[in-house]
C-alpha cells in the first residue's frame, strides 16, 4: 500500500511540473533563469519496488532513476554525468528537483580521472560540478576456480563487473590486498595466504561495489574422500584400491591423489574406444563416512539440492579434447554408462536416477579441448546435474538426498572413466577413440553453494 501511495504521489507531482514546464515552455530558456546560479544539495534514488522508494544515497548505478535536489535547476540545458551528455526530460524538472535516468552508456572504470564520479548541470550563464559516485551494475559472481587452495596457489574468482577489486576479505576477517583485477571486470586473482583456518565466503570490494561467493571457499567440512585422512576407499574385483594412488604430481601439498585412469591401465595402452575402467569406490555400506546425514551439521537437511554442490580438485596437464568422460554416482547402481545413460537423466523408469557426466571438452555442442594447465583447479557441480535432482525433477532437498544414498542398496560415492560414443543430439555424435592421458582427481566434497545477492542495502540482502 505504501508503495502505491507513492507511485501515486509521484505522478501527481511530476504531473504538476508538466502543468508549469508546458505553461511556461520560454521561460525556461529566459535570460534570468538561465543565468541563475545552481546548486545540488542531495541525490536521492527513485524505486517503487524498493522498501524506501525516495532513498537519499552516496552512489547510482547504470539504468537506475536519480532525483536531483537542490536550487536553480529550472533551466538546466545539459546534464553531464561521468563526462557524458545525458539525456533528460525538462518535464520532470522544477527549481528544487529533477529527475535522471543513467544512461546505460556512461563510462564508469573508463571514464576521464577529471571527470569521474560527478555530475555536471550546466545554464547558459551558470553551471554546477557535484561529485557523487557512480557505478556500473552490481557485480556478481559464476565461478571460484580454486576453493580448496594449499597455501601460495593462485584463486581466481570468476564473474561480472568486478572492476578495480581493490580488497579481499577471507573466512576469519583475513583481508587481501595484493590482487589482480581484470579490465573489463570479468575476474580479479590473488595468492592464498596462510592461516586460513576457517571457511566461508569470499568478500571483495571494487569499483561497482561488493561482491561475495557462495560459502565453498576453504570448505572441507562434508568431505566425501581426499584419499588420505578423510574418507575410506573401497576395495574389490570391480574397484581400484589404495595401491592405485600416486603421490600428486605438483607437490603442492594434497598428499595422494587418484589417477582417473590408472598408471596400470595407462601402461597397457589406456582405454580403448566403447571401453571403460573399473571404479574409484568409497567403502559403502558399513562404512560411517557413507552416511551423509553427517554432513547435516554443516548443510542444514532443508537446504535446496539446488542451493548444494559437489566439489572436487583436478589437474589435467594435457589437453582433453574429442573423447572420454568422467562419470560420478552417488551410488553403486550403475547398469549402464556414459553420456545420457539412463543412471544420469531424470527418469521414473529406476528408483535411483543418481548419476551425472563431466565432459569439460564439451562446451554447447563443440569439442573444446580443456586443460588445467600446470596447476590444479576446483570443479563444481551442483546436485541439480544428477539425474533424479534435475530440475526437471522439480525441487529436491538434501534430506532427499541423504535418504536416496541410504535407502539403495549399495550407498558407496564413485567415479570411472568411460570411453563411449557420446550422442550429444540426433544430429552430432562425437566418436570414440583411443585415450591414454593422465588426469588427476582429488578432494571430493559436498559444499553449499547458494549465490549470495548483494543488495546496495542491507535490509534487502538475500541468498538464492
Amino acid at each position: 500500500m505504501k508503495k502505491l501511495k507513492y507511485i501515486w504521489t509521484l505522478y501527481l507531482v511530476l504531473l504538476s511540473i508538466g502543468f508549469i514546464a508546458c505553461n511556461e515552455d520560454d521561460k525556461y530558456f529566459d535570460k534570468d533563469v538561465q543565468n541563475s546560479p545552481i546548486t545540488i544539495s542531495k541525490i536521492y534514488l527513485e524505486d517503487a519496488e524498493s522498501t524506501v522508494p525516495d532513498r537519499e544515497v552516496t552512489f547510482a548505478r547504470l539504468g537506475q532513476i536519480i532525483r536531483i535536489e537542490g536550487s536553480g535547476l529550472y533551466g538546466v540545458k545539459t546534464v553531464y554525468i561521468n563526462g557524458y551528455d545525458t539525456y533528460f526530460n525538462r518535464t520532470y524538472v522544477s527549481d528544487k528537483s529533477m529527475l535522471v535516468q543513467l544512461n546505460s552508456k556512461i563510462p564508469v572504470t573508463d571514464a576521464e580521472e577529471s571527470v569521474r564520479n560527478t555530475i555536471r548541470l550546466v545554464k547558459d550563464g551558470a553551471e554546477t560540478v557535484y561529485e557523487f559516485t557512480i557505478r556500473a551494475a552490481s557485480p556478481t559472481i559464476s565461478n571460484i576456480d580454486n576453493t580448496l587452495p594449499q597455501v601460495g596457489e593462485k584463486v581466481i574468482v570468476y564473474g561480472n563487473n568486478l572492476q578495480e577489486t581493490n580488497k579481499i576479505t577471507l573466512p576469519g576477517g583475513i583481508e587481501v590486498t595484493d590482487i589482480t583485477s581484470d579490465e573489463d571486470g570479468e575476474w580479479y586473482s590473488f595468492i592464498m595466504p596462510a592461516d586460513v583456518t576457517e571457511s566461508g565466503s569470499i568478500t571483495s570490494e571494487g569499483a561497482n561495489g561488493i561482491a561475495i561467493t557462495p560459502a565453498c571457499f576453504n570448505n572441507n567440512d562434508c568431505y566425501v574422500i581426499n584419499f588420505d585422512e578423510k574418507g575410506v576407499l573401497g576395495s574389490w574385483s570391480a574397484t581400484y584400491s589404495s595401491t592405485d594412488l600416486v603421490d600428486d604430481p605438483l607437490n603442492s601439498g594434497r598428499g595422494k591423489v587418484a589417477m582417473l585412469i590408472p598408471q596400470s591401465r595407462l601402461d597397457e595402452g589406456g582405454v580403448k574406444a566403447g571401453e571403460r575402467t573399473l571404479v574409484w569406490f568409497t567403502a559403502g555400506n558399513d562404512e560411517p563416512t557413507d552416511d551423509w546425514t553427517r554432513m547435516t551439521s554443516f548443510i542444514p537437511e532443508n537446504t535446496q539440492a539446488s542451493q548444494i554442490a559437489l566439489q572436487f580438485d583436478a589437474y589435467i596437464p594435457e589437453a582433453w579434447g574429442g573423447t572420454g568422460q568422467m562419470e560420478i554416482t552417488l551410488q553403486n547402481n550403475l547398469s549402464n554408462y556414459g553420456y545420457g545413460s539412463v543412471e544420469t537423466t531424470f527418469t521414473t523408469s529406476i528408483d535411483y536416477p543418481t548419476a551425472m557426466v563431466w565432459v569439460p571438452w564439451l562446451v554447447d555442442g563443440e569439442n573444446v579441448p580443456y586443460t588445467t594447465g600446470d596447476r590444479w583447479v576446483t570443479i563444481t557441480i551442483p546436485l541439480t546435474k544428477f539425474g533424479k535432482y534435475s530440475d526437471e525433477g522439480g525441487s529436491h532437498t538434501f534430506a532427499e538426498v541423504i535418504s536416496d544414498r541410504n535407502a539403495g542398496s549399495y550407498r558407496n560415492f564413485g567415479f570411472l572413466f568411460c570411453n563411449s560414443d557420446l550422442k550429444y543430439s540426433e544430429e552430432l555424435t562425437f566418436e570414440a577413440s583411443n585415450f591414454n592421458q593422465k588426469l588427476y582427481v582429488d578432494n571430493f566434497r559436498i559444499v553449499p553453494n547458494a549465490n549470495v545477492t548483494v543488495s546496495d542495502y542491507p535490509d534487502e540482502e538475500s541468498a538464492e
